[in-house]
Order: structure tokens, then sequence, then C-alpha cells
């Protein structure tokens, strides 16, 4: 599957989002080291915590279907590209530090891709553990 497929299938999924509440849809589709792909799109509550994103349900369908590996993840919302939210990089994290992500509008229209280790520089995970600030950053 190319990049334009992957996108596509994240914009698809973007039209499936329950988002009563922010009225900001958005889809995202995962593909497994396998050639799978997942989809998921926003789920909101009106408990705003049990709200879920795009990018977790793809990855909780892609893990409960018996994936654990995975190459790259498109997400596609609004007029401009939206990165993972902090919860979902997290989440992420825990599968594919090297997950190339790609982050697109609503029309597939790429804006920005990196891999998830440049969305999130200082990872705390499995077989990670939490690194110092350098020096510069230290407070006094």
């Amino acid at each position: 599957m190319d990049e334009h497929d992957l996108v596509r299938r994240a914009v698809e999924a973007r039209e499936k989002a329950y988002c009563p509440y922010s009225g900001f849809p958005v889809g995202a589709a995962l593909l497994s080291s396998g050639g799978e792909v997942y989809t998921g799109s926003n789920v909101e509550n009106a408990s705003l915590g049990l709200t879920v994103c795009a990018e977790r349900a793809a990855l909780f369908g892609a893990v409960s279907a018996g994936e654990r590996d995975f190459r790259a993840l498109a997400v596609a919302c609004g007029q401009g590209a939206c990165t993972p939210c902090g919860a979902c990089r997290q989440v992420l994290l825990e599968f594919a530090p090297e997950l190339w992500v790609i982050m697109a509008d609503a029309r597939g229209n790429v804006h920005l891709q990196a891999t998830l280790s440049e969305l999130v520089p200082h990872p705390f995970g499995p077989g990670r553990r939490r690194e110092q600030p350098p020096e510069q950053n230290r407070p006094q």
C-alpha cells in the first residue's frame, strides 16, 4: 500500500467520526508490517475523558486482531494537518517508536510527515529510561 492509499483510508475513516461536542472529525489508518490496514475515527462522549482518538481506535483494533508491528500511520483532519495528541503518541510508542506518521487534511493533502520518534524526542516506554534534561535546561 502506498502513502496516497493510506491517506485515502484515513480520509474515509474521518467520515465515520462521532464528534457532536467538538465538531472536529479525525480519521486514522494504521499500516501493519504485514500489509494490513486498520482504520479508526474519533468517538466522543459527554464525559470528555471517555473520548477515544482516531489513532488509538485504529491501534486498539489492530492489537485486538493480533498485530504488534506497524510501519505507517496516516491521520486526516480539518483544514490543515493535525498531529497525534500526546496520549496517542505515548500509546503508539509502545509498539512502534519509528512509525512513519503522515498528517493530512480532510481532502487528503499531506502537510507534514515525521517519524514518531521525531514527534516524541525524549520518549518514555518499554526498554527506555526517562532521560535527564540537557544541562542547559536544568533548573538552577
